[in-house]
Parts: C-alpha cells; structure tokens; sequence
C-alpha cells in the first residue's frame, strides 16, 4: 500500500513502513496539491502543518487510516474521518516529556531573566543590576490546566523541584503523584505558576479570557506550550500590560507562522518564547516515529 508522509517522520518510523511491504512517499504538498494527489494514498502520516480537511478526505477515495505524529488533531476533521469510517490515529505519549522540559525551561527563563540576559550581553552589556530580582520556582505553587501525559510529566518535574503542584482535569478523577486536584477557579485562584497542558477545543473557545485572568493572583507567571488558542494572546498581552500577569512563557501561537500583530507580544520583555517546539527532540521525534509507524502498519492489517 502507498503511504504518504507529509510533514516528514524519523528514519526508525520510516524504515518500519517500507520494512512492511509499504510504499513511503515523503513529499510536502500544497493544500491544492494534496487535495489533487490524496486519491493515490491508502494512508496519511501529518504533522501539524499538513491539514486533513473534509475536502481532503473526499478525495482520499483509498484512505484506511489518517495519522498524526503527535498529540493534538486540531489539523484534522476527526469526526468526520469517523463518520466515513477512517480511522485516526496519533501518538499522545511520544513526546510528552519534551513538551514537559520545555515548559520548565520557560519557567526558568523568565524567572531568572535568561531570555533577556543573553540578548542584552550580546549587545555588550552587563545588566546584572537590571535582573538583580529573579525568583525561585522552589516553594510556589504551580497550577496544571489538564493533567493527561504532558501535565503528569510537567508535575513530576516541578515536584523535584520542591513546588506544590495543583491541577485541574475534569477527566482525571484521581492521581498517585503528590498533586492536589482541584477545580478551574481554584488553580486560578492560587497559582504562582500557571502551565497549559489541554487541548483545543474549538466549539468550547480560550480556555483563559480576560475574566480568567481578573480571578488569578497579581503577579502569576503563565506558561503555554499546548495549542495556540487556549489563551486569548490580546487578553494575555493586557494583563502583561497591567502588571497582572508577571511574565510569560511561549511555545505556541494562535497564528503559525506568527504574523506583525503579534509582534507586540513576541517582543514584550516580559515574554520567554519559542517557535512551537515543544516536541522538537531527537528523543520525542525517534519515539513518534517508531509509534506512529507502528500503529499504521497494524492499521493496514486490519
């Protein structure tokens, strides 16, 4: 069977397809190309560039299995694929400690100045005096919004660290980690530190507004490698503004690549960020591909 690979996959998870008899096709298309092309293909591996929309799966006349190389499948009509029986597989666990890396990393970048450090020596000078009020993360309180693979992760971290961890899922009933379960307002309420780690969900909207951002503490750090979306980034830059909203970590935008409206954000002083990164290891991309790979190929089977 062909099976095209749109957004690229790791040799390991590559070799697993051809290894089963599979033809890999590893080419980027255009939306206009893969709407024309698609029709060739009993299979489809995507990234989160790459979109399967409702027009992708028409014309995929062939198609037995759509797969996304990571967790969320915002990039794809999953409930339509179902309707015409296709089923869609992706790889929540793969990259989970990744993501969880990088969200700390944020949280020690802007509580200890290092994004703004190394542009300013860069420039030649010494602003010791400047970034003279960093903060520990030891002792604060850290609020997780979802607690499946990436936010256990997340907490096991901050838990070595020696932070109180609190989350809110309302699909987690219990945990066997030190964290307290709470609801949405609570971990709004007494969070020093706020990490998201949940889905978008397009018919529910942000996850934080304006209004969520009046019920946390004054001075909480928010930290966002999960979707772009989940925060409001125009509610987010205000209460950067106000003061409200200490400092900000992130990896993910509502528009990817980000566009000069965004900018304001990207280059506020308050801000770490990265170019949705999050599951951009050699580790994670070798365990998406090898997992991913495998499930097309039980997939086919079937």
């Amino acid at each position: 069977m062909r099976i095209l690979i749109a957004d690229g996959l790791s040799k390991q998870g590559a070799d697993i397809l051809s290894n089963a008899g599979h033809e890999v096709v590893e080419i980027k298309l255009t939306p206009e190309e893969l709407l024309e092309n698609i029709k060739d293909y009993d299979a489809i591996i995507v990234r989160s560039a790459t979109k399967v929309t409702k027009d992708v799966i028409d014309n995929g006349v062939n198609l037995k299995c759509i797969a996304r190389g990571g967790v969320g499948l915002d990039n794809i009509d999953v409930v339509y694929a179902k309707e015409k029986g296709i089923p869609v597989l992706n790889t929540p666990g793969a990259s989970s400690i990744s993501v969880a890396e990088l969200a700390i990393a944020h949280m020690f970048s802007v509580a200890r100045f290092i994004n703004l450090s190394n542009t300013a020596m860069r420039q030649g000078q010494w602003p010791k005096k400047d970034y003279a009020k960093g903060f520990e993360l030891t002792s604060k309180t850290l609020g997780l919004f979802g607690f499946g693979n990436i936010g256990k992760e997340t907490a096991k971290r901050a838990l070595g660290l020696g932070m109180n961890v609190i989350a809110f899922d309302p699909f987690i009933k219990d945990t066997d980690l030190n964290v307290r379960l709470v609801t949405k307002d609570e971990v709004l309420a007494n969070s020093d530190f706020i990490s998201m780690h949940m889905p978008l969900i397009k018919s529910e909207g942000p996850a934080i507004t304006a209004k969520e951002f009046d019920k946390m503490k004054d001075g909480v750090v928010i930290i966002n490698c999960a979707r772009g979306g989940v925060i409001v980034e125009k509610d987010l830059l205000d209460a950067l503004n106000s003061g409200k909203v200490k400092a900000a970590g992130i990896d993910v935008f509502e528009n990817e690549p980000c566009t000069e409206a965004q900018l304001a954000l990207i280059n506020h002083p308050k801000v770490s960020v990265t170019p949705h990164i999050g599951a951009q290891t050699v580790e994670a991309q070798d365990r998406v591909g090898i997992e991913i790979a495998e499930k097309v190929v039980n997939a086919l089977k079937n």
